[in-house]
């Protein structure tokens, strides 16, 4: 995805007005069911590749989220956040499903495929509710994640590790 330069924009801080420049992330809200479904799979493959600092950039620079437990705000947590979670959750191949939207919010639901270091492995599903600015960067993110424990040979995801291939299957599909 191409980011576009979008308007500098004022911010304030102390008595001093600072430029800054923020970049579009397209598609951009209001979401269509096809921007929305757009979008939904954008951040899946940000996340399959398992870049944080390239991930990052789809956030705003102080996005908020709640991910379990665990509370981060800002682009540079978001990216020690993901180093830990791709440090501990192996082999990750995520699956996202759009569930609803509606102006510049879009739910999704999701599962994701991993191991840890003593390979043992993971089904986790999970719900996400986005909110987005006007440049398309996410500034809200709410995430409620269960970890199912399964077998190996019980896992669905078999792509090499990166984007998920286009004809493989959904969630739905999948009967997740």
């Amino acid at each position: 995805m191409t980011l576009k330069q979008a308007p500098a924009i004022p911010s304030h801080t102390g008595g001093a007005v600072i430029m800054q420049t923020a970049e579009a992330r397209p598609p951009l809200p209001p979401f269509t069911l096809e921007t929305a479904i757009q979008k939904v799979r954008a951040a899946e493959d940000g996340w399959n590749s398992r870049h944080p600092g390239q991930v990052s950039l789809a956030y705003s620079a102080q996005s908020r989220w709640r991910n379990r437990s665990e509370f981060v705000v800002g682009r540079e947590q978001i990216v020690s956040f993901l180093q830990r979670k791709w440090a501990r959750e192996l082999d990750y191949r995520l699956i996202k499903e759009l569930w609803a939207f509606q102006d510049n919010r879009i739910a999704v639901r999701f599962a994701y495929e991993w191991h840890d270091d003593a390979g043992n492995w993971y089904r986790s599903f999970g719900n996400e509710n986005w909110e987005f600015d006007a440049h398309g960067l996410m500034t809200v993110r709410h995430a409620c994640i269960n970890d199912l424990p399964i077998r190996e040979e019980d896992r669905k995801y078999h792509w090499p590790l990166g984007r998920r291939p286009d004809g493989h299957p959904g969630l739905t599909d999948l009967g997740f």
